[in-house]
C-alpha cells in the first residue's frame, strides 16, 4: 500500500483491489467478463458467429454438420476477415530510380499506408555504387517495419545495385520484404542447348533464394512471367508470387467493342485463354507453319476472324515479329479491326517505332501495354500515336492483399 507520497508505506496494510468490492459488483465484473470472452469481436468466436452461431462449435472451428451455403458464408466470412487484415497492413517504400514515380503516387493516393523514402542512387568517381537507402537517418524508420521494394531490372548495372539495396534491408531487422519486380527479364533465358551457355533464369534465381533471412521469405512479386516454371527455380529465402496484368486489359476492354481475343501462338492460348472465359467472346488461336526452306507462315490454327474486333494477348514483346505476322494474318482473314496487348514492352534499341504510325509493321489500332519497364512507357507517344500505358500501380497495391491477381 502507499501513502499520499505515492510511495509504499510499510505502516498501510495491502488490500486487494476486488476485496472492495461488494457481491454486486463482483458479479457485475464477471458477467462483463464473460460478454467479453463470447463476443465475436472479441477474438474467442469468429466473426459472424453472432449471426450465424449455429455453423461454428466451441472451438470457433465450422460444424462437420454444416450445409455447403452455410459454408460458403462462413468461408467469404473469414476471407473478408483475411482481406481487412491484409488492407490494414503499413509499407515503407523503397523505390528503384525508375519506379520512384509510382513510389510517389503510392504514397499520395494512400498515405495512410504506404510512406515512400527516397534512396540516393549514385556513383563513386571509379564507378563503383555510392548508395544510401532512405529511411534510416536522422531516425530509423524502417527496421521493424514491412517494406515494399519496387524494382527494375531494366539493364545489368542497375540490377547489381538494387541486389545490394535488398541486402541491405534484409539485414536491417526489417518485419518483412516484399519485392515487386513487374518485369522478370531473364524469363526467356531458362533452357541451354549448348554446352557453356548461361542459363540467366537460373542464376538469378540462386541470387534471389541466397539473400539474408529475415525470419521470413523474402516475397518476389512478378507479373505475367514467360515461363511459369521459374518459380520453382526459387527456393530457400525467396518465394515467387505470380500475378498477372490482364485485369487491366479486361477493364479497357469493356468500354470498346471488341469481341474477339487471338493468341499468336498455342503456348499463350493456353495460359491466358481461361482467364476471359467471364466474357463472351470469339477465341482465336494462331500458330506458325513451315513453308520453303526456313520460311514460316503465320496462319489461323482455331476460330474466326470475319467481322470480329480483335486483340492479340500475349506476355511481352521485343522486336514484335510474330505479333505483326500475327495482325496481317487477322486483317487479311476479314477482321473489322485488330489491336495488341502485352504486359511488358520491351522493345529493344526503340523498336516501338515501327508499330506507330507511320512505322513498317504500324497495323494495329491500339497497342495496349504496362508500366513493368518504365524506362521503355516513359518513351512512348501516347499522345499521338497507337499506344496506351495501362498503369499497375493499383493492381499491385490490390495483389499485396490478395496474393493472386490470376
Amino acid at each position: 500500500a502507499t501513502g499520499r507520497s505515492g510511495r509504499v508505506d510499510p505502516s498501510i496494510p495491502y488490500k486487494a483491489w476486488w476485496r472492495n468490492l461488494s457481491m454486486v459488483q463482483t458479479i457485475l465484473y464477471l458477467c462483463w467478463c464473460l460478454i467479453l470472452i463470447m463476443t465475436p469481436s472479441f477474438g474467442f468466436a469468429p466473426r459472424g458467429a453472432g449471426t450465424a452461431g449455429k455453423r461454428y462449435n466451441r472451438s470457433g472451428s465450422l460444424r462437420a454438420d454444416s450445409t455447403d451455403s452455410e459454408k460458403e458464408v462462413a468461408h467469404k466470412i473469414m476471407f473478408n476477415q483475411h482481406v481487412r487484415k491484409r488492407q490494414s497492413m503499413q509499407y515503407r517504400i523503397i523505390a528503384a530510380e525508375a519506379c520512384e514515380e509510382m513510389a510517389r503516387e503510392m504514397e499520395e493516393a494512400y498515405p495512410d499506408r504506404f510512406t515512400y523514402h527516397p534512396t540516393k542512387w549514385d556513383k563513386f568517381p571509379d564507378g563503383t555504387d555510392s548508395i544510401e537507402i532512405g529511411g534510416f537517418t536522422p531516425y530509423n524508420l524502417i527496421s521493424g517495419e514491412n517494406v515494399l521494394f519496387l524494382a527494375s531490372f531494366h539493364n545489368n548495372d542497375v540490377t547489381l545495385s538494387q541486389f545490394q539495396v535488398i541486402i541491405c534491408l534484409l539485414q536491417s531487422f526489417v518485419e518483412s520484404l516484399t519485392v515487386v519486380l513487374p518485369y522478370y527479364p531473364v524469363g526467356t533465358m531458362e533452357r541451354v542447348t549448348k554446352e557453356g551457355t548461361v542459363a540467366t533464369a537460373a542464376t538469378y534465381a540462386h541470387m534471389f533464394s541466397s539473400l539474408p533471412s529475415c525470419g521470413r521469405p523474402t516475397r518476389l512479386m512478378v507479373y505475367d512471367l514467360h515461363t511459369l516454371q521459374n518459380r520453382f527455380y526459387l527456393h530457400g529465402n525467396a518465394v515467387a508470387s505470380l500475378q498477372t496484368a490482364i485485369p487491366l486489359l479486361k477493364q479497357r476492354m469493356k468500354n470498346s467493342n471488341i469481341d474477339c481475343v487471338a493468341f499468336p501462338d498455342d503456348g499463350a492460348a493456353k495460359r491466358f485463354a481461361a482467364l476471359f472465359n467471364d466474357m463472351d467472346l470469339e477465341i482465336i488461336v494462331c500458330g506458325k507453319t513451315r513453308g520453303e526452306g526456313e520460311e514460316r507462315t503465320v496462319v489461323i490454327q482455331d476460330g474466326d476472324a470475319n467481322g470480329r474486333h480483335i486483340v492479340i494477348v500475349d506476355d511481352l514483346v521485343q522486336t514484335g515479329g510474330t505479333l505483326y505476322e500475327s495482325g496481317k494474318t487477322l486483317k487479311a482473314a476479314g477482321a473489322a479491326s485488330v489491336n495488341a496487348y502485352v504486359s511488358h514492352a520491351v522493345f529493344p534499341k526503340a523498336s516501338w517505332k515501327r508499330f506507330n504510325k507511320g512505322g513498317d509493321r504500324a497495323c494495329f489500332d491500339t497497342f495496349w501495354v504496362t508500366n513493368s519497364i518504365p524506362t521503355v512507357t516513359n518513351e512512348l507517344p501516347v499522345e499521338d500515336g497507337v499506344f496506351e500505358v495501362l498503369d499497375l500501380m493499383e493492381l499491385i497495391i490490390d495483389d499485396l492483399d490478395h496474393y493472386s491477381s490470376a
